[in-house]
Parts: C-alpha cells; structure tokens; sequence
C-alpha cells in the first residue's frame, strides 16, 4: 500500500466513487472512496472539491480532506464555482423570470458570477428578446439562436469552473455539445403533454471544454447552499445587484424597498431606472422570506 499523497479536484461522483484528477494534470485520475471520518463528521465530498487524497497505487486511492471551499450547494451538489451560467429559453418551455431572478439571488449570496443565456429565441415573438436583454443589462447576458457564434461563451469558460443550470428543457445539454463536441451528452425531446422536458442528465460530472471546466447538471427548480446561511429578508437587498447604486439613500434605515415612503429603489424603477420585472421579483421573494418561519 502506498502512502503517497495528491491534491487534485473531484470531477465526478458514481456509486459512491470519486474521481479525483491531479491539479497538475499529471498522470491518471485516482477512482477515490471517502474516509469514514467524513460521514462522523457530517462532511460530504462534492463534484469540484479541491481534495488531498492517498495514492493506494493501481489507479485507486482515499480522499482524505476536503480542502478549504470558497462556496458549495446542496442542489446540484457542486463546490468552488467560479461562475453559474443561467439558461432560460424564450418559448418552448416559456421563461420563467421569478425562477431564473432566485437562481440570480441565490448565485449572488455564494460568490458566484451569475451570466444569463436566453435560447430558442428563434422562437421569441418581435422584441420580445431584446426586452429580456435590457431586463438584464446589470449582467453579463446573451441571446442564443440555432446558429448563434458561441466563441464569447467559450471565452467566458477559460480558466473557470462553471455550471449550468435552469428548468428542464431550456437546451444545456446541447450547449455543452457544441461547446465540447467530443463529450455527445444525450439530450431529451420537449414533452408536449406537460410542454416541459425530460430529465436526460443523471448526475454531477465536471468535463473539459474551452480550457476550462463545466458541470452539465440534472434540470431542478432552487440551488441550495451547503453549509452557511440562505437567503432572508435581511440580505435579499445585496443580492440584486441593480440595487446597489441606492444602497443608504432611502429616508429610513429599515427601509424593505417594497412599499416605504421615501425609498430610493422604488425612485429608481419609477424613473426607469431599474427595471420594473426585477423589482417585482425582489417583492415576491422578500415576502415570501418575510413569512418563512425559522424552522422552514
């Protein structure tokens, strides 16, 4: 038995075998079982932990300490992010802009760079996209077509860890064909009956694309961080990027940016200045955190 030891990432998770490729990219990817410790300690490796494990020789070995995590989630259960790229088609499914504004909030409350991909939008009705586009102009947002130039997407990817995410059906899979063609991930058919898509991707795996790293991942609804606090009413206002600029100038100091007299943030998108859609989102999750009980 060897006791060597490597530092390396964990680039997949499969009936409970990780594997852990060297940071240096030198020699072959360790197929990696867990220390028991971690269970005791209420620790669960995840997709894109950096790792030391131990080298048992014959390609297989034990992970045997999570490295420090910059942010991780429960679901899709990923770790060390660098950016999350967002897709919502146009039509077929339709956006859902309360959904893909949680994602942003949530994305923002881990460190994690939010860019938005709007798809299908060959089948947008007129202006429609290029009122998605303005919606987002905080952000690093593009318009896909079937034919669409994906080199800005690819040099985003370099030298990054990225997911992506969104409902079912927006079209990851076949992004991440074309931006890897090598990987012919299986992608799934729009059901017609229930006017969503089915689930083709099964589990977390990091790939290699444009010189860096993504995660393809199952479609879900919420990301949910891992190990420190989600979202409350109390940071909500930090996790709207467009609120920023109006941060301290509203007449009371607990302002809630919802109904308040004297609010700056409700200036601003009067004015135009923000747009009205996010604010409505800001409104919806601010109340339903509002009435969230601890316990929840």
């Amino acid at each position: 038995m060897s006791d060597k030891k490597i530092t390396g990432r964990i680039h997949s998770l499969r009936a409970g075998t990780y594997t852990v490729v060297r940071d240096e990219g030198a020699g072959e990817a360790l197929q990696c079982r867990a220390c028991g410790r971690f269970r005791l300690e209420g620790l669960t490796p995840l997709v894109g932990d950096l790792v030391r494990a131990e080298d048992l020789g014959g390609g297989e070995g034990f992970v045997t300490e999570i490295l420090p995590r910059r942010n991780a989630l429960k679901r899709p259960p990923l770790a060390n992010l660098d950016q999350l790229f967002l897709l919502s088609s146009v039509a077929q499914p339709a956006p859902n802009l309360r959904l893909l504004d949680m994602l942003i909030a949530q994305a923002e409350l881990l460190g994690i760079e939010p860019v938005i991909l709007f798809t299908k939008c060959d089948l947008a009705e007129p202006g429609a996209v290029e009122a998605l586009l303005e919606n987002y102009r905080a952000f690093n947002c593009l318009a896909l077509l079937p034919e669409s130039d994906i080199g800005p997407i690819r040099a985003l990817l370099a030298d990054r860890v990225s997911g992506f995410c969104g409902n079912t059906g927006v079209g990851k899979t076949t992004l991440l064909n074309r931006l890897a063609p090598a990987l012919a991930l299986p992608t799934g058919e729009i059901s017609q009956k229930l006017g969503r898509g089915r689930h083709t991707t099964r589990h977390v795996e990091l790939f290699s694309a444009a010189g860096g790293w993504v995660a393809d991942t199952p479609g879900f609804g919420v990301l949910e961080p891992d190990g420190q606090e989600g979202l409350t009413k109390d940071n909500l206002f930090h996790c709207f990027r467009e609120f920023a600029p109006y941060a301290g100038q509203c007449r009371f100091a607990d302002c809630a940016h919802i109904k308040d007299k004297g609010c700056a943030v409700l200036r601003a998108v009067a004015a135009g200045e923000t747009p009205q859609s996010r604010w409505e989102s800001y409104a919806a999750l601010y109340e339903a955190l509002k009435n969230k009980k601890d316990w929840e």
